[in-house]
């Protein structure tokens, strides 16, 4: 097989919800939740062997609900957090919760490759990211850095910082509300009981209750209403951006204020973002004007780069970790589209940029001089979904290899170029 073949996987369901197990940086793995009415959803745990070309899966059973959307915890590889829907009197809210996977399917510990015989485990609920009074729950974000204790969920039109706690039954809300000009002022001090799993005695310590440190709500016109958020690796996991309507705005998580906002960054509803991981002003946004757009947080008055690519809603958008100039989208025209945007990277001229370089420009010979940068360009376009694709992410463990997930439950595991690898590398 090529070394740039894709490689499919198929699921039973309907999905949407994908993310690489962000603790995991030595295997290649991503996690992926269905989307079904009838049937009990489930969380597939997809090993890839790059070597073989092979994939392997383990099953988790999530029987609370249909799953919206995933995440990993980046400090515990057996943690994660599920936005799901749960039918409440006459509506159905989303919620979110904190789980634990069985320890047998943590990497290390993954048994046979043959998956047919391989029964659906379970998942433990370490505790619920719910309070009805803030509606339904649109993501759960984690911080990227630390321990893996603080997480953000973004519900209707409140931003809630929650503190996971070490193992209690109780969980303490400190709500801190903000409504964009008052100070912020201590609105509610309450003790709320979770629904916990049994713990057996020789069990691990874990996670038990989930103090919400602090919380902010939108005010105004327009819809106000969480569709997506992204925490900031840089500033010192201070900073945290969200988007609602057409707007996206910037939260300092230490008073919960807004810090900046980008009014009308796209014609239609924004529906992804993500920070440049080593550019820490620089923010990824997409949305269903078919737009991926490209902002300095310090100067938003317009995007220092426009994307139009795409023919129908945007959904995902995903910087490389590794290589900032490498950005994934994935779009409603059922299509991935891999672009080098290397004119606004850490590395416009093809490699880290110093003082040096800048000095050495006059020692330069002619023909070196008259080089130009390398130009921003679409590296591929894949087409292997035959549905909506609603997420793409890098894995964790190999900066060169990305999964996509379009709604009919296919997985395409796909590569960056070799052409492209050797020369960003050499």
């Amino acid at each position: 097989m090529e070394d740039d073949a894709p490689v499919i996987y198929g699921l039973e369901f309907q999905a949407r919800a994908l993310t690489p197990q962000t603790a995991e940086t030595d295997a290649i793995r991503f996690l992926v939740g269905t989307q079904s009415l009838k049937y009990d959803n489930q969380i597939h745990i997809i090993d890839f062997d790059d070597e073989n070309n092979i994939i392997s899966k383990n099953v988790l059973l999530h029987q609370v609900g249909e799953i919206w959307h995933i995440s990993a915890s980046p400090a515990d590889k057996g943690v994660l957090a599920t936005c799901y829907n749960k039918p409440s009197d006459s509506k159905v809210l989303t919620c979110a919760a904190v789980w634990r996977m069985p320890k047998e399917l943590e990497p290390g510990s993954h048994e046979s490759p043959d998956d047919s015989s391989s029964p659906a485990h379970t998942l433990e609920l370490l505790c619920h990211l719910d309070d009805t009074a803030h509606g339904s729950v649109a993501c759960v974000v984690w911080e990227p850095t630390g321990d893996g204790r603080r997480v953000i969920s973004l519900a209707d039109s409140h931003i809630l910082l929650w503190d996971l706690q070490e193992s209690s039954s109780q969980a303490v809300y400190l709500s801190l509300a903000w409504n964009g000009s008052d100070p912020l002022t201590l609105c509610q001090e309450r003790i709320n009981r979770l629904h916990l799993l049994p713990m057996k005695a020789e069990q691990r310590p874990h996670l038990g209750c989930c103090k919400l440190a602090g919380s902010a709500s939108l005010e105004g016109k327009g819809q106000l209403k969480f569709t997506s958020g992204r925490w900031s690796p840089h500033h010192t996991c201070t900073q945290v951006a969200t988007a609602n309507d057409t707007t996206i705005r910037g939260w300092d998580t230490r008073s919960m204020s807004q810090i900046y906002c980008i009014e009308n960054a796209h014609g239609q509803l924004v529906r992804d973002l993500d920070f440049n991981p080593n550019k820490q002003y620089y923010l990824a946004s997409c949305g269903d004007d078919c737009r991926v757009k490209f902002w300095d947080t310090r100067n938003v008055t317009e995007p220092v780069k426009t994307l139009e690519e795409h023919s129908h809603w945007v959904w995902s958008v995903r910087y490389n970790h590794s290589h900032d100039q490498l950005v994934l989208t994935g779009s409603s025209d059922s299509r991935v589209i891999l672009s080098n945007m290397v004119s606004i990277s850490s590395e416009p001229f093809g490699h880290l940029v110093d003082d040096d370089d800048l000095s050495d420009q006059e020692e330069r010979r002619p023909e070196e001089k008259s080089q130009e940068p390398p130009q921003d360009s679409v590296i591929a376009t894949y087409e292997e979904h035959e549905d909506s694709v609603y997420a793409v992410d890098w894995s964790s463990a190999d900066p060169w290899l990305f999964a996509s997930l379009s709604y009919d439950g296919r997985l395409v595991i796909n590569r960056v170029p070799r052409a492209l690898k050797y020369h960003i590398l050499l």
